[in-house]
């Protein structure tokens, strides 16, 4: 994984690109198009109103298999100045989005035990959802030979 957060007119931006060096496992391959997807659940579900805590259970069902237990950790955060802001994408965060807002969508899933693998995109809120920053990854994993 490429995790990446660079400085540009003084606002940060952090997103990460995973990548298979040679073909990747099965498991690898279809962690990966779990991440994609749950990236869009979020994405698609970020308009203003809706909250944090939204953001993270359609994610987190994703990652979970439909679990959603809440264990995932946080799923993404507030993005400017910093590279990490506030709100965070967890249970207990009910931030509701506003237009102008900065976020990042990063669900991560396990791969194996003691195995994890993260995603990570840019968004910005608009007045009627999301718009992304960052080109979203396709839905397959980029392999280098």
């Amino acid at each position: 994984m490429l995790d990446t957060g660079l400085v540009y007119d003084g606002y940060f931006c952090d997103f990460d690109r995973n990548f298979s060096l040679g073909p990747p496992s099965g498991a690898v391959a279809d962690a990966h198009a779990q991440l994609i997807e749950a990236t869009k659940i979020g994405f698609n579900a970020a308009k203003p109103g809706t909250t944090t805590a939204n953001l993270f259970h359609k994610m987190d069902l994703m990652c979970t298999g439909g679990a959603g237990d809440g264990d995932a950790g946080r799923l993404g955060h507030g993005l400017g100045m910093q590279l990490t802001e506030w709100p965070s994408l967890i249970l207990d965060d009910t931030t509701a989005l506003e237009p102008g807002m900065v976020l990042t969508l990063e669900p991560g899933v396990q791969v194996m035990p003691g195995k994890i693998m993260v995603h990570e995109e840019d968004i910005l809120i608009t007045e009627t959802g999301a718009r992304y920053l960052t080109r979203p990854a396709p839905p397959d994993i980029m392999v280098l030979e």
